[in-house]
């Protein structure tokens, strides 16, 4: 499978795949495709499965789209302002993703819910206790709000980030919250009470922007209702 990410700020990225190979998604995103292409649909597994991508915010069904006879095309679209990043999947290097994140990949990559193992961490850290999980083998694309800014940490090595700003880490990483020092911090900074705080080694990918604090800034210009 060969891939280009084309159109910022609302980008797409186009698949070229060979006879007979696949490529999945969960959010209908498909936004043009050879004539070749066929679409089925599926809940790609059980209930368990169903139940899972229910919390991780994906649709329950999974749309497969197969090259039939020839080499075919396809492109998935962003659903929002920013980004699309591919993420490099192998058995021995899975990634954790924010919530409705994923955007497509290749048949082999399979996604799956990720658990915070820190109580704290999901309530107060922005993420959610529920991710999403990245495993198997292949080439998966993930949506990022804003710009992308990809960084490597070394083993040890943390950085603090504003809530919701995180969207991928390898799973070698590890996620904790920080809280915000001082009371007047806290209650005047405009940063919130916690901070999140991810620890190497791995690779990390964090936006530039998230949707509510675009909303939050939209909302003052909004008419208000009845006027």
């Amino acid at each position: 499978m060969e891939y280009r990410i084309i159109g910022e700020p609302m980008p797409v990225v186009e698949c070229q795949v060979a006879a007979g190979e696949s490529m999945k998604t969960e959010k209908g995103s498909m936004v043009w495709m050879s004539p070749n292409m066929k679409m089925e649909t599926s809940t790609g597994g059980g209930i368990g499965k169903m139940f899972g991508k229910a919390l991780t915010g994906e649709s329950v069904f999974q749309n497969i789209y197969t090259a039939q006879g020839s080499p075919g095309y396809i492109a998935f679209g962003s659903s929002f302002l920013g980004s699309i990043r591919a993420i490099e999947i192998a058995p021995n290097r899975a990634a954790i993703c924010q919530k409705s994140s994923f955007l497509a990949s290749q048949a082999g990559v399979e996604l799956s819910v990720h658990m915070n193992k820190k109580l704290g961490t999901g309530m107060f850290g922005g993420e959610g206790f529920i991710m999403q999980k990245l495993s198997g083998q292949g080439i998966a694309f993930i949506e990022i709000d804003g710009s992308a800014v990809e960084r490597e940490l070394a083993a040890g090595e943390s950085i603090i980030i504003d809530t919701g700003n995180l969207v991928m880490m390898d799973e070698s990483c590890t996620m904790d919250i920080q809280k915000v020092a001082g009371l007047k911090n806290k209650l005047l900074g405009g940063e919130g009470w916690f901070n999140t705080i991810v620890t190497g080694p791995g690779k990390i990918i964090l936006q530039t922007i998230t949707v509510p604090r675009i909303a939050s800034a939209l909302a003052p210009h909004m008419p208000s209702q009845g006027s």
